[in-house]
């Protein structure tokens, strides 16, 4: 058997699914969940061959709740119409139904899933695409021992590159996230972040103080009593963004 799970808000889009389903008892439906958090439990306790999955939802959306699983599940998308969203799914080569989900194109998915479940890079390369959503600009979603947050971009102080992963220093503390600095700058408003240096990436509302360290070697002090250090390149986008 091929095990899915349903993640959509929408009872009746989850019905519509099952309801095709039904033409393929080879798939079994082992959960359904009506949010990203329900989503996340049942992925860890079942561990499903691939998953429906809906990307607007309350508390966070399909793409935020991919970023918190380890190993994502391949995945049939499940939407109603998202420009930024598509043109990912597109690059990606990743299926997607848009609402409402008509049998023909739903027969059409599941017909291809056989390749789906043998590309297990697939979804991660697709969240990097998705990046260009202004939706994901607004917010980041981590999970700390277990608990997930959501913390407003706003909040961030600064970024710094972490081995594998990067260290959000932020209002309510420090998190981790397995993303790439380049991923961040290319995701955070640049007029708002800087990156200041190759490990560091800065709020520029926390700059309070910019200081000669030594010939050519510049550091910085946020609000948060944190000095920084500046690279040359990372002086120039500094200045020019304050406007000095």
């Amino acid at each position: 058997m091929i095990r899915t799970i349903l993640i959509d808000d929408e009872p009746l889009a989850r019905d519509v699914v099952k309801h095709y389903l039904k033409s393929f008892p080879e798939i079994e439906i082992v959960a359904e969940c009506s949010d990203g958090f329900e989503g996340l439990k049942a992925i860890a306790a079942f561990r499903p061959d691939f998953i429906f999955l809906d990307i607007q939802m309350p508390k966070i959306n399909g793409f935020e709740m991919l970023e918190l699983v380890e190993n994502p599940p391949a995945v049939i998308f499940t939407t109603a119409f998202d420009e930024f969203a598509i043109k990912a799914f597109e690059v990606n080569a990743i299926d997607y139904l848009l609402k409402p989900i008509e049998q023909d194109r739903f027969e059409q998915a599941i017909q291809r899933l056989p390749s789906k479940l043998k590309q297990p890079d697939v979804t991660s390369e697709l969240l990097e695409t998705a990046s260009i959503s202004p939706a994901q600009h607004n917010r980041v979603v981590v999970k700390s021992n277990g608990v997930i947050k959501i913390i407003a971009v706003t909040d961030i102080h600064y970024l710094e590159a972490d081995d594998d992963h990067v260290k959000l220093s932020t209002t309510e503390g420090i998190f981790y996230k397995n993303k790439t600095m380049s991923f961040f700058e290319k995701t955070l408003d640049s007029e708002q972040f800087i990156r200041i240096h190759r490990s560091y990436l800065i709020n520029l509302g926390q700059v309070t103080k910019i200081e000669l360290k030594e010939k050519d070697s510049y550091i910085v002090l946020l609000k948060s009593d944190i000095w920084l250090p500046v690279s040359k390149t990372g002086y120039i986008k500094l200045k020019a963004a304050l406007g000095l």
